[in-house]
């Protein structure tokens, strides 16, 4: 009722004066953030989470060691184990750095390979803790030595056939289907420097690479052999074909017995498929002949690295 002034914070006046209030809060509430900015610059989206990742994947092609198209390098490796570490320097599989732990017992495997890795020159010499070590290895049984294998440098596929032409002679390739096990990959890289071919072919993908276990298999081979890596076999196989090239597909149900086959002697691919599952169907349908190589012993299959030295004799021998 009028004249009430008893209530607690009844303003009796119409005056203004200091009063209790919001300190602008409310009023800069009201003027707002600005438009809403797009999905791939607010923090936490999913697609700006998308975005980043595409740009480093972009920062990485872009600072990585490729030299050109189709062209890269594989990733840097650890070969570890006195053992192992000896044998992949005694057989010349190129190497950055040896490290070798602190305060370690210098037995004769380990003095050998501070030798190798010295009298070789270019690799260099480094001693760290075991922690170190047991980090950069997973904590795999590395007895101390560590030695760093640089990341391959694959050339492309048509690399292979432009060496060839440039020195007179018909290209002997050998693509691989398949082969996941570096070995058999080493074995074939030793079998082509052997008789004369000029270069190993590899899928990017689901196949075996140029690691440590590779290069010595190849026996030294696979500095002077070059391997290539393609982004799709089957369009590789086809861009050789368009260059003259007869692609020959070993299988065991082919239709012509290597003795039978009267390409080798010109430019030629050969394709050697997984021994368990052969070549693969768009590869296999590719191929201009698929050639079986007889074997009078009974039995079923060989692997690839004894396959290609097979048909790769038979072809430096006709070429002779």
């Amino acid at each position: 009722m009028a004249g009430n002034s008893a209530r607690r914070n009844r303003r009796t006046s119409n005056k203004k004066g200091a009063q209790v209030g919001s300190g602008g809060q409310r009023r800069r509430g009201l003027e707002g953030k600005g438009p809403t900015p797009p999905a791939e610059m607010r923090k936490g989206h999913a697609k700006q989470r998308a975005a980043q990742s595409k740009a480093r994947r972009a920062q990485g092609r872009q600072s990585g060691p490729r030299r050109g198209a189709g062209k890269g390098r594989g990733s840097a490796e650890l070969v570890v184990g006195r053992n192992s570490v000896v044998e992949a320097l005694r057989e010349g599989v190129p190497a950055t750095t040896l490290y070798v732990q602190q305060f370690i017992d210098n037995d004769d495997r380990v003095r050998e390979c501070v030798r190798l890795a010295g009298e070789r020159g270019g690799i260099h010499l480094m001693e760290a803790p075991r922690p170190e070590l047991d980090r950069m290895t997973n904590h795999l049984n590395h007895q101390g030595v560590v030695l760093q294998v640089p990341p391959y440098d694959y050339a492309h596929p048509e690399d292979l056939t432009a060496a060839a032409f440039d020195d007179g002679e018909d290209p002997l390739i050998v693509a691989l289907d398949g082969v996941t096990d570096p070995r058999n990959l080493g074995a074939v890289v030793r079998s082509v420097s052997a008789f004369g071919g000029h270069g190993v072919v590899v899928p990017e993908r689901r196949a075996a690479g140029m690691t440590a276990g590779a290069w010595k298999t190849s026996a030294g081979t696979a500095a002077r052999t070059p391997v290539a890596r393609a982004t799709n076999l089957t369009r590789a196989l086809e861009t050789y074909q368009k260059a003259g090239l007869t692609v020959v597909g070993l299988a065991a149900d082919g239709d012509t017995e290597l003795t039978e086959l009267d390409v080798l002697d010109g430019p030629v691919v050969v394709v050697v498929g997984s021994e368990g599952k052969g070549l693969s169907r768009l590869v296999g349908e590719t191929c201009d002949v698929r050639v079986r190589i007889p074997m009078p012993g009974g039995a079923e299959s060989l692997n690839a690295g004894v396959a290609a030295g097979v048909v790769l004799y038979e072809a430096a021998r006709r070429r002779a």
